[in-house]
């Protein structure tokens, strides 16, 4: 079979779904090797908080029936079958959105380069493992996407201009403080997402950072580069009842924030405006929260509808980056097409080294005069010979492959080299 993805994502999916499908932590792990133990031997699991895909290179569609199984016993009980929410690709198909996702030109923030890093971070999780479970074209067509990625950022200026949640969030403080100076934030979270956000409201005047995550040693790093201070996770309520904003993207499996946290901070109810920025994926701040009076909650799907007014930039500059997306999805089709005739080649070449060597051998007996200078010396120019007369013969099966048209020729070579043996 061709090489297969199944997934979801921010277009087929909302925040509640993809959330039951994360796999923070080391669930990543722990996912494929269950998969392994089901007898799916090629797989490459790319998690990130706006999409969940499965890339296969599977022997049959059983793999693709446990696939779903896995997805399915991991998301629980949602609001419909899980197939509303999956899509499939194969073939040329899995090139061209892989290489779309790295590119920038699939994300809910087009061109943002994050996704390159958790992109190679999935691809090394399935390739460094003991076996890997990465083969020829899967190796083949991350370490293509990766590529693409590189130079869709170096050849376009699709990563350039204000399009990101950091710009979004510095928009939506200012909207809601106007001037930001003094203003103070509360950081669950040590991600990269969540310091970029930081430190562009630092820019702005926003000052009294402080930072919380699950791990300590991690949040007094982030506050020591953010000029801040560090908490430990449990005293966050405190935190909560002295801060302008709050910005979150933990992976904590269930809300940090809650209606009774926040009460438990503010008993009479926040008596000045609250800005929740709910960057993670699951969510770290229930949605009751929103309602309450003076908080302004944004969890990533509000973000999206934020962003999609002001990417007319990213827009032209992807109109290049697709055009490149394209090309290289054509080379790597053309290389995939020829796979079909590798052992077709070989066994050409092997049928070609039997005639060879048995050729030789004939004309030796009947010269046993030769020294062994000149028998080396016709040995060496029957192997020229043969390597000269397959090249063209090897060319052509290979450009017939590239263009698709290889099927015919593929069964004339197998006659041709199937039954000389006498």
């Amino acid at each position: 079979m061709a090489p297969t993805l199944v997934g979801l994502s921010h277009r087929t999916a909302p925040v509640e779904v993809r959330e039951r499908l994360a796999f923070p932590g080391g669930d990543a792990e722990r996912a494929l090797a269950a998969l392994r133990l089901d007898g799916v031997e090629e797989a490459v699991l790319l998690a990130t908080c706006n999409r969940t895909e499965l890339y296969l290179n599977p022997e049959d569609e059983r793999a693709l029936a446990r696939v779903e199984a896995l997805l399915a016993r991991t998301a629980g009980t949602l609001p419909g079958p899980i197939d509303r929410y999956l899509y499939h690709r194969s073939g040329d198909d899995v090139a061209l959105h892989l290489f779309r996702v790295v590119a920038g030109l699939d994300s809910m923030v087009l061109g943002e380069a994050e996704v390159q890093g958790q992109v190679r971070e999935a691809y090394q999780r399935s390739a460094e493992v003991e076996p890997p479970m990465t083969g020829a074209v899967l190796n083949r067509l991350f370490q293509t996407a990766l590529s693409v990625g590189g130079r869709v950022r170096s050849e376009t200026s699709i990563g350039e201009g204000t399009a990101s949640v950091a710009s979004v969030a510095v928009d939506l403080a200012r909207k809601i403080f106007g001037d930001l100076g003094g203003r103070r934030i509360l950081v669950l979270g040590a991600g990269d997402t969540a310091e970029r956000v930081v430190t562009s409201l630092g820019r702005e005047g926003v000052r009294g950072v402080t930072v919380a995550n699950r791990t300590y040693d991690r949040a007094l790093d982030l506050a020591e580069r953010l000029h801040g201070r560090a908490v430990r996770m449990e005293e966050i309520t405190r935190s909560l009842a002295e801060c302008d904003i709050v910005v979150t993207s933990t992976s904590a499996p269930h809300p940090l924030i809650t209606r009774a946290t926040l009460a438990e901070a503010c008993p009479r109810g926040p008596t000045r405006p609250l800005l929740m920025i709910d960057i993670a994926i699951p969510r770290d701040v229930e949605p009751e929260v929103g309602s309450m009076p003076e908080v302004f909650l944004y969890n990533v799907d509000d973000l999206q509808r934020i962003l999609d007014e002001s990417l007319d930039q990213r827009r032209e500059a992807a109109v290049a980056a697709e055009a490149l997306v394209a090309r290289e999805v054509e080379s790597f089709g053309s290389w995939q097409r020829t796979l079909v005739v590798v052992p077709v080649i070989r066994a050409l070449r092997e049928h070609g080294e039997r005639v060879r060597a048995r050729e030789l051998e004939r004309l030796l007996e009947r010269m046993p005069h030769l020294s062994g200078a000149d028998r080396d010396t016709l040995e060496a120019f029957s192997r020229r010979l043969l390597k000269r007369l397959l090249h063209e013969p090897t060319a052509r099966l290979r450009g017939a492959a590239e263009e698709g048209r290889a099927e015919e020729i593929v069964a004339l070579v197998r006659h041709l080299t199937g039954g000389d043996e006498g």
